[in-house]
């Protein structure tokens, strides 16, 4: 399995024990240089979206993946987790909507939970 699914898959699943909401995948590869998938969930409140981002740095670093950068940790309403070829975005429920990246990139290819083969 390539990095980038790999970092996508164990980060769907530390986003799905914290029961992150309306987790998505979206292949961009092909339609930009940014990164491979951008992975988009929101949590219900500021403490449940602290866990998602301690949750997905805690499987990633188990799995030897360190981010190359983190934003918006203080606002807890926005995190940006860039891991290279995937970049993680976990929202408040309000910002995920103000925001809705998937309507900016709806281009990409959304990528199912059993495409990513998260048992």
């Amino acid at each position: 399995m390539d990095t980038a699914k790999e970092i996508a898959k164990l980060t769907y699943k530390a986003l799905d024990d914290k029961k992150a909401e309306d987790i998505k995948v979206i292949e961009i590869g092909s339609i930009t240089v940014i990164a491979d998938y951008f992975i988009i969930a929101n949590g219900t409140n500021s403490s449940q979206v602290q866990a998602l981002v301690d949750n997905v740095m805690e499987e990633l670093s188990k799995n030897g993946y360190e981010p190359k950068r983190i934003e918006g940790i203080r606002s807890a309403s926005w995190i940006l987790m860039d891991y290279g070829d995937v970049v993680v975005h976990i929202f408040s429920k309000e910002d995920r909507l103000f925001y809705d990246l998937e309507r900016i990139w709806r281009d990409g290819k959304l990528v199912s939970k059993e495409q990513l083969e998260v048992k």
